[in-house]
This record gives structure tokens, sequence and C-alpha cells, in this order.
């Protein structure tokens, strides 16, 4: 489309060439990638290996299904501020000395989190871990603006997102077949090994990328005035909400489907997590095929549109098949509707954040920062609504969906005027 291909040529004029990487990054290209898509990996870790025990620690703990979806939430929580709190740190004293410290005290809740005695005390523990997890989101990002620009970036954001993905893939079916020899808390022994590797790779093999001629100490002032500027655009304000409501649709999947799966189809914790791993696989094709096939040959606003649509379709089919309009149904509809579902995310959550970077040329750090701090905001509140109505029905995930997915088009239609191409345009930051 015009305006597409119309800032793409303008980021090439304009972007400045970033300066050399440091002699060690150089050396050591696919190490620091891989450093990087493992903290990128470091969340979606945390939280989907967990996910196939959810039942198995309302058990061990003796707690409600509805306290038990609260450790999600609170990790959640814990990442959507920590990510406003680590960045400034990081522009003022580097990336090395906060994203070491994050990792470590990553490693000591994680740890914490296998030990704890009430699901209270995990509750806390997990809100510590999302907290300290949220250095390696913040900091990867940083990382790669320091060491690329203009394409360059954009291509290694691509590679960092491919990463990403897959790690919702495997993480549960990892987690799945630790409890075939072991109990959730062997889970989270496995997530501090796994987080105590990396913090010693980071240690030894990630040199600091930020220079300290280059370092502030107004970074938290600083961002809250980008982010006021920011909020004050209604299209910005409309992408950001839109994509948040529609993260919510995905935390609501996220954080019922171990119980909808396993408590109400019977489904082992090995099938639930093999569903999940091929709702992942669908969210990441179709997301591929959106950054391959249809970027720069459809206009975005239309691919979110359909995006939308489809998830509002599944989420409505998932409903009526959950309060029996159809009579008794299996799993393998209410699979293939979360199949639909997930894969549709792939078009909506990245087109949503897109649109909204497109708003601003000077403060993609704040718009980058709210982004994913009302994304993890917005989806911590779906996890305790669907689970109000108990373990033995999944009217509530599916209510909540809906509700979710209609709220992001509203948004959309309301606030981000798809339909007046000329003043999304215009409007954007100058």
């Amino acid at each position: 489309m015009p305006e597409q291909g119309h800032l793409e040529e303008h980021v090439e004029r304009t972007a400045v060439p970033a300066p050399e990487p440091p002699a060690a990054v150089r050396r050591t290209g696919l190490l620091v990638t891989l450093l990087l898509g493992g903290l990128t990996a470091t969340p979606p870790l945390a939280m989907d290996m967990y996910l196939p025990s959810l039942p198995e620690v309302t058990d061990s703990l003796h707690a409600p299904a509805t306290t038990v979806q609260l450790t999600l939430t609170a990790c959640l929580l814990g990442m959507a501020l920590g990510q406003l709190v680590v960045g400034p740190m990081s522009d003022r004293w580097g990336r090395r000395r906060p994203l070491l410290a994050g990792l470590a005290v990553y490693v000591l809740a994680t740890a914490l989190c296998a030990l704890a005695p009430t699901v209270e005390v995990l509750v806390a523990f997990r809100l510590l871990q999302g907290l300290a997890g949220a250095a390696g989101i913040v900091i990867a990002r940083a990382v790669v603006r320091d060491l690329y620009d203009g394409v360059a970036m954009a291509r290694f954001f691509s590679t960092l997102m491919l990463i990403g993905g897959v790690a919702p893939v495997v993480a549960p079916l990892i987690g799945g077949q630790i409890l075939r020899v072991t109990d959730w808390r062997g889970v989270f022994m496995l997530l501090t090994v796994i987080g105590a590797l990396l913090a010693g790779l980071v240690w030894a093999k990630l040199p600091e990328t930020l220079p300290a001629a280059e370092r502030h100490t107004g970074g938290v002032g600083e961002a809250l005035h980008s982010m006021r500027r920011l909020l004050a655009d209604p299209p910005f304000t409309g992408y950001l909400l839109t994509g948040g409501f529609a993260f919510a649709a995905l935390f609501a999947y996220i954080s019922a489907s171990p119980f909808v799966i396993q408590e109400i189809y019977g489904a082992s914790p090995q099938t639930f997590s093999l569903l999940f791993g091929v709702n992942s696989v669908g969210l990441v094709i179709v997301g591929q095929i959106n950054g391959k096939v249809l970027v720069g040959r459809v206009a975005l606003d239309k691919v979110l549109g359909l995006g939308l649509l489809i998830v509002i379709a599944a989420a409505a089919a998932l409903l009526l098949m959950s309060t029996g309009v159809f009579g008794e149904v299996g799993l393998v509809p209410v699979a293939a509707a979360l199949f639909v579902l997930m894969s549709a995310m792939g078009i909506t959550l990245p087109n949503a954040q897109s649109l909204a970077l497109l708003r601003t040329k000077h403060s993609a750090g704040s718009a980058s920062a709210l982004l994913g701090t009302s994304s993890f905001l917005i989806g911590a509140v779906a996890s305790p609504l669907v689970g109000m109505a108990g373990e033995d029905t999944a009217v509530p995930m599916a209510v909540v969906q809906l509700a979710a997915a209609l709220v992001a088009l509203a948004c959309f239609m309301g606030m981000c005027r798809p339909w007046n191409r000329r003043a999304s345009v215009e409007g954007a930051e100058s």
C-alpha cells in the first residue's frame, strides 16, 4: 500500500547508521542472538511451562482454582510493572548491571516458588519472579537498539519474535513431560536451572552495549513525558487498547485452558501440552504469513480488523458450545475453536503493535513500554475473571474472550478510525 511503502522508504532514508557494535559482540554474533532470544523467551517459559501443573497445584496446596490462577496474574503483573522500572535503570547504569541483577533475583524467586508452602506465598513469589523477569524483556530490546538501526534492527526483532514464538510451543510440552517424573515443584526447579544457566552465559558472553558517555539520569522523567504525549494521541491509544484487550482474550485461554481441557474434558497433562503446542504453532505460522506475505500487500488496518472478527467468531462458537446450544460436544470441536482463536492472534497482536509504533518516530522506546505494560496489565485482569464460576464449566473463559474481543473491536473502530487512512497517517507524531 502507498502509505506503508512511503513509511518504509522514509525509514531507510532517515535512519542514522548505528555505531559499530563492540568487537566482542561482532565476534559472537550468533551467540548474542541466541542469548537475546533466551531473554525474550524467559517470560513465556515462566508462564507456560507451569500451565499443565495448575490442576495439581490446586490439590497439592488445597486451594481453589480462582486463587491458583492468581499465580499467573501475579507473574504477569510483575512483568508489566517491572518493564517500567528496569528500562530507565538500564539507561542510567548500562545494560549489564540491571540485567544481571534482574536475572539473579529471578533465579532466587523461582527457587522460592518451588518451596512455597501455601498458595498465598506462591502468589507473592510469582510476583517477584515476574518483576525480575521483566529485565530480560526490556533490556533485550535495548541491546538490539544499541547494536542496530533501521532495517537491520527490524530484521533482528523479527528473528527475536520467531525465537520467542517457539518458547510457548515447547514450554508446556516440557512441563507436561516433567509431571511424568515429578510434581509441580519440579517444574520450578527446572526453571531455576534454566535461569541460572542464562545468567551465567550473560555474565560470560554478553558485553556492555551502552557506552558510559551515552547514559543519562533523566530516564524516568523523560519516559513519563513521552508516555503522556503518546497517550494524548487517540489512534495510538486506540491501537494500544485494541492490542491489550486482544491479549486479554489470549490470556483468558492461557489461564483457563488447563482446567477446561484437563478437568472438564478429562485430558491428561501431556494431551493438554500437545494441544497447547499445536495452538502455539498455529499462532507462529499465521504470524509468519502476516510478516512475509500480508505486510506491504494488504493494509495493516484491514488485516487487524479481519483478525479481530475471527477471534470474535471463535469466542462466540466456544460460548455456544459451552452453554450446550449444540448439545454435548467433545474435546475435538472445542480444541478446533481454540486453535482458530489462537491462530488469529498471529495477525491481531503484531499488527496492533505495528500500527501503534507507526504513530511515533522519536519515542519508540516509551511507546514499546506502554504497549508491553498495558497488555500485561489488561491480560492480568482476565485471569481471576475466568475462574469466578468454578472449575466445572468453560463458560467464563468463553465469556471473557468474547467480551475482550468485542471491546478490542470497539476501540479499534471508535478511536483508530481505520476507514480514515489520511487522518491516521497525518496524525502521526512528527
